[in-house]
């Protein structure tokens, strides 16, 4: 990475300097296997006689004209940036150049599918990396018109942000010329290439427009494409967004395209969607990632506005593109798809995440300082994610769904094809609602930190509520106290045997102390229940009464959104040192078995195996894993036959087996043999199947080998790797340690399942040895590795399962050595933060 940072402070000199009209690109695909020849025609304005750079990643330049000047490569290009100096008033510059195809996500990555040899390419350019396939003013708000040129083997497909022409043949290859796009930024642009193969449909916008539709996989996996349903969620979600947005679509064309080895869930390139394949389902999944799809195709959807149609002028408002899309996609999914608990899943997930991320060291405010590309990227977080997303959500409560839908439409409107700021979007909210926004952008988006809400309530001898108040509490690091507009629900013991709500009352909250006086007088429920429906982003706490009898009662209150704020509150309750870890087990063993929302399920699992793994007391971890082993075995064996709970405990049940009769479930299952009717064992449960027997040291490389002759597809190669670092061996660790660290070409996937399986351990002591060269290699990977690939290392190498004092402060003194790098330092901050907290608990447990 070293030399490809980009400041903030030279974007903005650069964009006083330049603006650009106009790119035109011409690729040849067909020169290699590691390189393809790229030619960038740039047609723009700048202050005459001034000096800049534009960006390009590149192998090698083979010549740069700058106004009909030839300008030498070895004197202005480094590889990176080519110095541009004496500009005129209008200028136009060709640079041709060998660029580089990468395996790591990112710039134009390529791929070979091990099932039939099919060379795939796809293009992923956000934040930095349109500049590793041509040159280019690298930044969001030097806006231009794209004409891409590709020359690609005849057998090809090539897909771009408009719509694809009809290619000229010539021999073996054949030539794309695309019309020129609307006025984008670079890293919403995109070349997809490859036999890929397609389905088609269309739809009618709501200005009368005929909008072409595509669905695009590779060869191997087209059988599996249920485009039918994916095209009807697309239909739902463009007839929500252009009635709400009162703006039609965009652009020409709406393709969704499945690429291997992506990084992310998807990107929102116009007009060229791309997803992460496992969103093609050629095996069983639970509901939650059916759901998680369903979120993720109408997320990218809304960026269609909200990020191509209309962008920050800098990445410090990159947040209000992701936050807005992450509430819009919950809002239309719970509105106009059958996932109508969206809401729930939100809290589950999403919020979830943001009130952990909000919670470290690193956190940040919502608009954060974003000083380079390196701070961009450590940024994609979660609190650009989920807390924007539940802040947005807090807005929209605070000014009203239809104030805040006529001031996004009137923001579209003014703003179309442009570049804004935060500020251009509080403007159009303020017109439309009436409220003053500058004081909750103050404490909502400027500051950091998450607030906790508790109740204090009085009663007399009759059970009748004579003081009622919400405390609001900060941290000492982050002391904002905000405003929130929440519920409170009542609820109580139906004769049914059901918890249900019996009241709710909706107010604003405000100050270290609320006083609810409309509840004085009212006989006090078994259970209240603060920020009912989940209005506001905030921790909640349960009065003791309340904790009891959700304790108790967990799985019989009958809304899924309550149940989610209960699960919830009990997580965050264990994780701060609250209440101990192996209460917080018999919790969710005792409640779990009937939860509905497979969000929640799958979400409250996560939770309860890193609570039995690293929350619970040392000297009780044994025990307690294997209690969760043999509990999640008996919920699959009680489970409804074929049901997703059955699927998702036996998968849990994988994860964590440790006894040698957890051993003879997982053969008995993965054979056949097991009493568990209706679960169907395809190729991805198989791979858990295995690495839960190697992980007991029950299975090895040789099963894992056959294994693969049998799946040898990508998804195939990747649980490989996976199981195989997960062999718990002190010698296989330390081999897996140093195949990532010493070797260079290993693609992204394989790179972050292998330090999933690396980490996936019941007997940390077998990564005692790996503390220091840990600490030895990461600043190597670092400066050596794209910022992807080093981030997967980063995280994925570290010992967490170690959970020591002394891992804790090893890391402490690589801290205290080494501040170089600020990007790098936070990735480890966070690691120590997870350790620190996970000592605390297991302190509390004991």
């Amino acid at each position: 990475m070293p030399g490809e940072n980009l400041t903030r402070v030279e974007a903005q000199g650069r964009k006083a300097l330049v603006e650009v009209a106009s790119y035109e690109v011409d690729l040849d695909l067909t020169s290699g296997d590691t390189t393809f020849e790229s030619t960038t025609t740039v047609t723009f304005s700048a202050t005459p006689g001034s000096s800049t750079f534009i960006d390009a990643i590149t192998e090698r330049v083979h010549s740069i004209i700058l106004n009909g000047n030839v300008l030498d490569p070895a004197v202005v290009s480094d590889g990176v940036r080519i110095q541009l100096d004496n500009l005129a008033a209008h200028n136009v510059l060709v640079v041709t150049a060998d660029a580089a195809y990468t395996n790591t996500g990112e710039g134009l990555h390529r791929f070979v599918d091990p099932v039939d040899n099919e060379v795939y390419l796809y293009s992923q350019f956000e934040v930095p990396d349109s500049r590793r396939v041509f040159a280019v003013f690298e930044q969001p708000d030097l806006k231009a018109t794209f004409q891409f040129t590709v020359t690609a083997p005849k057998a090809w497909k090539v897909i771009s942000n408009s719509l694809t022409p009809v290619p000229e043949a010539h021999g073996d290859s054949s030539t794309w010329t695309f019309a020129p796009t609307p006025v984008l930024s670079s890293y919403v642009t995109a070349i997809v290439a490859g036999p890929y193969e397609s389905v088609e449909s269309s739809l009618v916008s709501s200005d009368g427009r005929t909008i072409p539709l595509a669905i695009y996989s590779r060869k191997s996996l087209t059988p599996y494409v249920d485009s039918d349903y994916i095209f009807d969620i697309t239909r739902k979600g463009f007839a929500y967004y252009e009635r709400a947005f009162e703006f039609p679509y965009p652009f020409d064309k709406y393709d969704q395209l499945f690429v291997p080895e992506f990084n992310a869930g998807a990107m929102e390139n116009a007009g060229a969607i791309t997803f992460v394949e496992t969103y093609v389902f050629k095996s069983k999944v639970t509901d939650a990632i059916k759901e998680r799809r369903v979120v993720t195709i109408l997320h990218e959807l809304a960026h269609m506005w909200f990020g191509d149609l209309v962008t920050m002028k800098w990445w410090n408002d990159l947040w209000l593109n992701e936050s807005f899309a992450e509430w819009a996609s919950a809002q239309s999914s719970a509105e106009v798809t059958e996932w109508t608990e969206a809401w729930t899943t939100f809290a589950m997930m999403e919020k979830s995440s943001g009130y952990r991320q909000d919670q470290l060291p690193s956190t940040h405010p919502v608009v954060a300082t974003i000083n380079d590309l390196e701070d961009v990227q450590v940024n994609f977080d979660h609190i650009t994610y989920a807390k924007g997303g539940s802040v947005l959500k807090q807005l929209v409560a605070w000014v009203g769904i239809d104030a805040f839908f006529r001031g996004v439409a009137a923001y579209f409107q003014k703003h179309q094809y442009s570049n804004t700021e935060l500020s251009d979007l509080l403007t159009e909210l303020e017109t439309t609602s009436g409220r003053t926004l500058s004081e909750w952008s103050k404490v909502w988006l400027e500051t950091a930190g998450v607030n906790t809400l508790r109740p204090e309530i009085e009663t007399d001898a009759d059970g009748v509520i004579t003081s009622f108040s919400i405390v609001q509490t900060a941290t000492a690091d982050y002391p904002t106290i905000r405003p929130h507009r929440i519920a409170v629900g009542f609820y109580d013991l139906d004769g049914s045997g059901k918890v249900v709500r019996i009241d709710r009352v909706e107010l604003d909250v405000a100050g270290e102390k609320t006083e609810v006086a409309e509840l004085v007088g009212r006989a006090k429920p078994a259970l209240v229940l603060l920020n009912d429906d989940d209005l506001t982003y905030a921790k909640i706490r349960l009065d003791d009464d309340s904790l009891a009898v959700a304790t108790e009662h967990l799985s019989e209150i009958e809304n899924p959104l309550a149940r989610a704020l209960v699960w919830g509150a009990a997580w965050d309750a264990m994780r701060d040192g609250e209440t101990a870890a192996s209460d917080y087990l018999q919790l969710v063993l005792g409640n779990i078995a009937t939860e509905s929302e497979s969000t929640t399920i799958r979400v409250t699992l996560t939770q309860l195996l890193t609570a039995a793994r690293f929350y619970v007391a040392p000297a009780k971890r044994n025990a307690a894993i294997e209690q969760v082993g043999t509990a999640l075995l008996a919920l699959a064996q009680g489970a409804a036959p074929a049901s997703d709970a059955q699927f998702q405990f036996v998968k849990f049940f994988a994860n964590i087996a440790s006894a040698d009769e957890h051993v003879r479930a997982l053969r008995e299952i993965r054979d056949g043999a097991s009493d568990l009717r209706g679960l169907e064992i395809d190729s991805d449960l198989d791979w858990e199947l295995l690495e839960g027997l190697v992980l007991n040291g029950a299975a090895g490389q040789a099963e894992i080998d056959a294994a693969l002759a049998k799946d040898n597809t990508a998804s195939g190669q990747q649980s490989a790797a996976r199981v195989a670092a997960a062999i718990p061996t002190a010698a296989a660790k330390k081999a897996t340690f140093d195949k990532l660290v010493g070797t260079a070409d290993l693609s992204n996937l394989i790179v972050r399942n292998t330090g999933v399986g690396y980490q996936h351990t019941n007997d940390p002591s077998s990564l005692a040895d790996l503390v220091q060269p840990y600490f030895d290699s990461i600043t190597t990977i670092w400066k050596t590795r794209t910022y992807k690939i080093a981030e997967y290392l980063v995280l994925g190498l570290y010992p967490t399962p170690l959970v020591s004092a002394e891992l804790a402060e090893a890391t402490k003194a690589w801290l205290a050595a080494n501040d170089e790098i600020p990007a790098l330092r936070r990735l480890v901050v966070e690691n120590l933060a997870g350790v620190e907290r996970a000592l605390a608990a297991q302190a509390k447990d004991a």
